[in-house]
């Protein structure tokens, strides 16, 4: 009895875990083949409605996971790609969608064979053929090898308990003919479908035990209602120490599908009713899971604007919110397009931040600054640490993932431009703390000085107001000989003035040598500031680095 049970067990487990490898890889694959084109697709979604739900279907039939769409909404959300009503039509879309993984699996000829004959294709594609968009697609052909492999030895463990009568009465007790039942069968399904992040998994279980006989057909729709809700936890991942707006996102989806569920449940006898049109258990549950995402739908297609504001109620919107990356961090399924899109949301507000310091300092050099300039650039350069720090721990966890070739060079870029700006914002404190040394001496610059300074900062400041918009672009055109030209001009002027500032050490009164390698220290930093942004126009072309 007890070695049966453990063989039972086994098998069922070892199914389950074959078949979620399988839909790891099976998603892996598709995003890496379509990740960048999914996303301007998504992100494309208009107001309109019809367009949104559009959008979702097609997109979660893409990457075979609702839950893939979810994690991308909420990031597209996060950093206002798309708006809150966008993004809650694309998830109705999705969840009708996600159904196209239950057909395949109810309509699957033979998934031993099935399972066999994809993991051998899959293979010989990933692993002796040449070519990244092939290697995607083997990954891809292997993932759904190994979802009808799982689904195969989840049979397999199953069938065995119809000859144990003990564990069979078990099952067998189990009851849809009242709401409690109803209700107590869908909260077993939705903690399970929460813990393994996958419907499709607790949809396959409820599929095969209906189809063995060991559960009825009204305990199997009752799942249907329990994973349709569980299946939301994922969000909730994504969600966690993200903005305001990635909260909504997720509280749109639960609540929908709660209430959708608490809706359509009162029409549970009706549901019951597709079995007598449809003989085969599988198949009738498979339309039974459509019918219910068509009908939670239509509950809120009419309603969209006015559901999301409601949410917007709930959820209220904290003043000067910016997107925290380490959210993303808590979800192994981000995307990875989503994470540089993500990325370069911070990797903007570093420029930006830079060319504020940039203000600060020309302030402070023509004796227009005051302490709160001075100490905006010290805390705002300690920022910039952090944020740096972020960015290249939030994108090497997911460069340790498989990745397409233009998605891993565009976070390699991002990882530079964070360095690169970073680095401004240090040279940034630097002169600060340079023009507060030479306070402390009584030392003051002479105004042939200062306007010195002040002309490289402001042919600095041209340098960089003319490359930052280009990294917001993603098929920016670089002139790289005409920024190396300006670059190579603004090198030679600095050098220039240094030669000249050099000159003056003991040609003047004693205590001007201090002062003479203060303003040094000064251009060496506008030096240094000149290089940063040249490497960052060779990143964006491609160059050094590269």
């Amino acid at each position: 009895m007890i070695q049966q049970v453990l063989t039972i067990l086994v098998t069922v487990l070892g199914g389950l875990g074959i078949f979620l490898l399988g839909m790891k890889h099976l998603s892996e694959g598709l995003q890496a083949a379509a990740g960048e084109g999914l996303r301007r697709f998504m992100s494309k979604a208009t107001g309109h409605r019809i367009v949104g739900v559009g959008t979702g279907i097609v997109s979660t039939i893409i990457v075979q996971s609702s839950s893939i769409i979810t994690v991308m909404l909420v990031g597209f959300v996060s950093t206002a790609i798309m708006t809150l009503p966008q993004a809650f039509a694309v998830l109705i879309g999705a969840n009708i969608g996600t159904t196209a993984t239950v057909w395949i699996m109810a309509y699957a000829p033979d998934p031993q064979l099935l399972g066999f004959v994809g993991i051998a294709t899959g293979s010989i594609m990933y692993f002796f053929c040449r070519g990244e968009k092939i290697h995607h697609l083997g990954l891809t052909i292997i993932g759904l090898g190994l979802v009808f492999l799982g689904m195969f030895f989840m049979k397999e463990g199953v069938t065995p308990i119809k000859e144990n009568p003990a564990i069979a009465t078990y099952f067998q007790s189990m009851s849809a003919e009242n709401y409690f039942g109803i209700i107590k069968v869908a909260l077993v399904a939705m903690v399970l479908t929460a813990v393994i992040q996958s419907s499709a998994a607790t949809i396959m279980i409820a599929m095969t035990m209906a189809n063995q006989g060991l559960i009825s057909y009204e305990v199997a729709i009752a799942c249907l209602f329990g994973a349709n809700i569980g299946t939301t936890a994922t969000g909730w991942l994504a969600a966690i120490g993200a903005s305001a707006d990635a909260k909504r996102t997720a509280l749109s989806h639960t609540l929908s599908n709660i209430i959708g569920s608490v809706v359509l449940i009162w029409f549970f006898p009706l549901f019951t009713k597709i079995h007598c049109l449809i003989p085969s258990v599988m198949g009738a549950i498979a339309i039974t899971d459509t019918v219910f995402a068509v009908c939670r739908g239509i509950i809120f297609f009419p309603i969209v604007r006015p559901f999301a504001k409601f949410i917007e109620k709930i959820i209220k919107q904290p003043e000067n919110e910016k997107p925290h990356l380490s959210a993303l961090k808590l979800s192994s399924r981000v995307s990875p397009v989503l994470a540089c899109d993500q990325s370069l949301i911070e990797i903007d507000f570093m420029k930006k931040s830079n060319l504020e310091l940039l203000e600060c300092i020309r302030r402070v050099l023509n004796g227009n600054g005051t302490e709160a300039d001075e100490r905006h650039v010290a805390h705002r350069e300690e920022i910039l640490d952090n944020v740096q720090k972020e960015i290249t721990e939030f994108l090497g966890s997911i460069m340790s993932k498989r990745l397409a070739q233009n998605v891993s060079d565009r976070a390699r870029r991002l990882l530079r431009f964070s360095d690169d700006l970073e680095s401004v914002s240090d040279e940034c404190a630097a002169i600060i703390r340079v023009v507060k040394r030479l306070r402390s001496k009584n030392e003051t610059m002479s105004e042939k000085s200062v306007a010195l300074l002040l002309d490289i900062h402001d042919r600095l400041v041209g340098f960089a107001a003319d490359i930052t918009p280009l990294i917001r672009s993603p098929r920016p055109r670089v002139d790289l000989h005409h920024y190396r030209g300006l670059s190579r001009d603004l090198h030679e002027y600095i050098r220039e003035c240094r030669l000249v500032q050099l000159g003056r050490v003991g040609r003047e009164d004693p205590g001007s040598s201090v002062r003479v390698l203060g303003e040094l220290d000064i251009l060496n930093s506008y030096e240094r500031m000149r290089s940063y942004y040249l490497n960052m126009v060779e990143t964006l072309a491609g160059g050094k680095g590269q």
